[in-house]
């Protein structure tokens, strides 16, 4: 099926057009071919397309519902662990990877929610390419984001594209990049981003496992034992 999707995409680009419609080729900076129905900028966000070459990508995700549904109980779970909306992450993982798990960038960023090396080390993912590993790291290191910024997400996700220093670089303001700026608009454009610190609480409670302490953030008080309240 998905296959057949992929095959049908690419043949509809490449299918000739009424006179006033053009398709745009081009090679980007990493030699990759990018294949759009309109004519962007050199910083405009491509995504991989499955069971295409790798070296070919297209400006427009190619998902349907049937691929997106598949990962909707890890996104409730990890969501609901990190205290984050699901939407949020839908919309993440949508501008990220298009819901590609194999999709990875020119500079590496691997996965549903597209986890640089770093990132992944981080987070404690073995495998980015792994659905389940892949968003359970996502989503705690947006939530880490979420909390350096006193609960600005749009701030947040302007780190999560272009990295902390830079949005502390200048002045914890969304940084004049253009493909952040055109991130954070995108995203934007599937949930509703808060731009201000939202006015609630949330707990943060710890597990031990394999030695190691793990986070789980609700907005939901503890039963019992200790937490700490990261955001108001």
């Amino acid at each position: 099926m998905k296959s057949a999707l992929t095959f049908a995409f690419i043949t509809a680009l490449l299918t000739p057009l009424p006179a006033r419609a053009q398709i745009y080729a081009w090679r980007d900076v990493n030699g990759t071919l990018v294949l759009s129905d309109r004519k962007l900028n050199d910083g405009a966000m491509t995504y991989a397309v499955a069971d295409a070459a790798p070296d070919i990508r297209a400006t427009t995700p190619l998902t349907d519902a049937s691929v997106r549904d598949q990962y909707e109980p890890l996104i409730r779970e990890q969501a609901s662990k990190q205290a984050l909306r699901t939407d949020l992450v839908r919309a993440v993982i949508q501008v990220e990877s298009g819901y590609n798990p194999r999709a990875r960038s020119p500079k590496g960023a691997m996965g549903l929610m597209q986890l640089m090396p770093a990132t992944a080390l981080e987070m404690g993912v073995r495998n980015p390419y792994d659905p389940a590993d892949n968003i359970r790291g996502g989503t705690a290191y947006l939530r880490k984001l979420i909390d350096r910024y006193d609960g600005n997400e749009e701030l947040a996700l302007a780190a999560y594209n272009a990295g902390s220093d830079a949005v502390d670089r200048n002045g914890r303001k969304v940084p004049p990049y253009q493909e952040t700026q055109n991130y954070v608009k995108k995203v934007g454009a599937i949930s509703d981003v808060q731009q201000a610190s939202r006015k609630r609480v949330i707990y943060k409670t710890f597990e031990v496992v394999d030695g190691r302490l793990i986070p789980h953030y609700s907005s939901r008080r503890p039963d019992a034992g200790t937490f700490e309240i990261v955001v108001q």
